[in-house]
């Protein structure tokens, strides 16, 4: 796990890089430099400490890279490589120096990695399936800049504010695809490779992998056959997880069925695993059903107990990490998290991506019956006229507001639909509260239209929007920058090659059957997790958001967004704002905290990343 930065005709600050990705690699850093380009590399050595030290160089080749791949070796078997490290960064410059871009499609992990090729004259930049590890790039057409982070990006540079990309993050409440909140700064999108010259400065992009062809496999295995192959999945891919580190690896568990199985087969291939839970006062404590978990398999385990006394201190701090506006709060625990497992070790293994890729969200139950996306003046009249009967739940797991949402979403349509659907922040207010809203347009809008013109399922177009979205663009972005803030490396074996190139194929009523969630994952559970784990809801990783917003954060936000010079009222109405922070709107409890916390993130981003720019020396 490292970072990286180059450039194209553009003079580096070595020493602010250094400074402002040091968290992403203190055992090493180096610079590499030939003619107009310049490749930085920091590093936090894991695999092969001793002799995998980046810039590496084989022939005409130069690399650096970020991330792990998990199957190197067999990779080394599969295309006959001579190698001689155990580097997994000398099997990915030995594969490309060999078949080109195809050796992409070889590698199991996570990655986000450069190769100069001095005889092509040209960059090569690529990211794995998911979108695991960043790749974050200015390109004007002559100047060429990448790094891991936002923050480094701007720190060297200084860019203006793309007005509607904030649309588009107010709109949502994240940045999808390649967009980002500032002008001519792209990210290069999950499962994408970009060529550029060294010479003309030429920019090619190409997508390498494709999740919605994978969807459009279909499978008749049975469900018997179905559990079977994704056990002999996931422990390889737990296993190669585990076993391709120099250092101990670690297993993040909450109370869900995910990081259960997880830990439950990672506790095989190290007989003492180190496990740790969030313990906070919020709506929901899994520590206790963790505990079962952690005493069934005789983990070494670590209940971190996060009381939020420092909040005040720590949210802008957290917040500012990300380099760009950032909704999600769990952010938060995740910060505190990933800083108390450093305390232990540098590894650790998660649950990320069980809930998209094989069914977990509530969300999906409706869409499994009918398909909402499709064009329906009847059902969404229908859906209006019972949103309209629904009285309003202050209680967010209670039936009566799981109906009211299901009747909200049946009324919308397009892209309303998918945001009623998931973030839900401004939905029903935004001709109110929104200035000039946003929607999909060039890009975003072919791909998103490309999923819902589709022959899938309603079932399979939501999970496939949200694996290519949300998951990518918001919730592994948290977790990257969570971890790596404190150098800590988090491994997902839910998102392996295996399991993306399998669970998408397999029947809808694997994923959800009737109204159980993770159908096929809950029978796998049975037979690894105790029984009071195997049917719990899912939860997620919830802070208690509404009392932070009504005490400990209020006089914050509220100083925020009555701030002169604040940026949220060229896209927001901000009488709106403030009546909904003093309580003058009817709004559910829910939806009002997390408007209040979205708001509140994009100024913590102005303020102190974007302005903060003018006062580096």
């Amino acid at each position: 796990m490292c970072g990286i930065a180059g450039s194209i005709n553009v003079k580096l600050d070595i020493p602010r890089l250094t400074k402002d990705l040091w968290h992403r690699g203190p055992d090493e850093q180096t610079t590499f430099d030939e003619k107009n380009l310049c490749l930085h590399h920091h590093r936090l050595a894991i695999v092969d400490i001793a002799c995998g030290h980046q810039p590496m160089h084989h022939e005409h080749l130069t690399i650096i890279f970020n991330g792990e791949i998990y199957n190197h070796l067999a990779v080394r078997k599969s295309l006959q490589l001579d190698c001689t490290t155990n580097s997994d960064t000398e099997t990915i410059i030995r594969a490309y120096a060999k078949v080109g871009a195809g050796c992409l499609n070889e590698f199991d992990g996570m990655f986000a990695l450069a190769i100069y090729d001095r005889r092509k004259e040209e960059l090569f930049l690529a990211r794995d399936r998911a979108g695991k590890k960043p790749i974050y790039y200015y390109y004007d057409g002559k100047k060429f800049v990448f790094a891991s982070e936002l923050q480094a990006l701007h720190k060297q540079l200084g860019f203006s504010i793309d007005e509607n990309n904030i649309r588009q993050y107010v709109r949502s409440g994240f940045l999808f695809g390649a967009a980002t909140p500032y002008k001519d700064v792209y990210e290069l999108p999950a499962a994408s490779f970009a060529t550029i010259s060294t010479t003309t400065a030429q920019l090619k992009m190409e997508k390498w992998w494709d999740m919605q062809s994978i969807y459009q496999q279909k499978n008749t295995d049975s469900l018997d056959t179905a559990i079977s192959k994704v056990d002999e999945i996931l422990h390889e891919a737990v296993r190669n997880r585990v076993e391709t580190s120099d250092l101990e690896v670690g297993s993040f568990l909450s109370g869900g069925i995910d990081s259960g199985i997880v830990t439950a087969i990672a506790s095989k291939y190290n007989s003492s695993l180190k496990t740790f839970t969030v313990s906070f006062e919020g709506q929901f404590d899994e520590a206790p059903l963790a505990k079962l978990v952690a005493d069934k398999y005789g983990t070494t385990h670590h209940e971190i107990k996060i009381s939020f006394n420092q909040l005040q201190d720590d949210t802008e701090k957290i917040l500012a990490n990300y380099g760009e506006p950032h909704s999600d709060d769990s952010a938060i625990p995740s910060y505190y998290v990933s800083r108390e497992a450093r305390r232990h070790l540098t590894v650790i293994l998660n649950g990320d991506g069980g809930d998209e890729v094989f069914g977990g969200y509530r969300r999906y139950v409706p869409f499994s019956k009918i398909d909402f996306f499709s064009n329906s003046a009847l059902r969404a009249g229908f859906f209006k006229l019972i949103h309209q009967l629904t009285p309003s739940s202050s209680n967010k797991m209670s039936k009566l507001n799981y109906a009211k949402r299901m009747a909200f979403l049946g009324s919308r349509k397009g892209y309303d639909t998918y945001l009623a659907a998931t973030t839900d922040i401004f939905e029903g207010f935004e001709k109110t509260a929104l200035i000039s809203p946003w929607s999909p347009a060039g890009a975003a809008h072919h791909t998103f239209q490309n999923i819902l013109n589709s022959d899938l399922s309603g079932l399979q177009k939501i999970m496939l929007l949200d694996f290519e979205n949300i998951l990518p663009s918001l919730l592994l972005v948290k977790m990257d920058i969570a971890t790596m803030a404190h150098s800590l490396e988090g491994r997902s074996p839910l998102l392996s090659k295996g399991v993306l190139g399998y669970l998408p194929t397999l029947a809808d009523e694997y994923k959800i059957k009737g109204t159980t969630t993770k159908y096929l994952l809950r029978k796998l559970a049975e037979r690894y997790l105790p029984a009071q784990l195997v049917n719990q809801p899912k939860r997620g990783f919830e802070p208690p958001l509404q009392r932070w917003v009504n005490n400990e954060l209020r006089n914050m936000i509220g100083d925020y967004i009555n701030q002169s010079g604040s940026l949220y009222p060229t896209f927001i109405n901000q009488s709106f704002i403030l009546d909904v922070f003093n309580n003058r709107i009817s709004i559910p409890p829910e939806k009002r905290a997390k408007m209040l916390w979205l708001v509140f993130s994009l100024e913590v981003w102005y303020r102190k990343v974007y302005l903060s720019k003018s006062s580096i020396a």
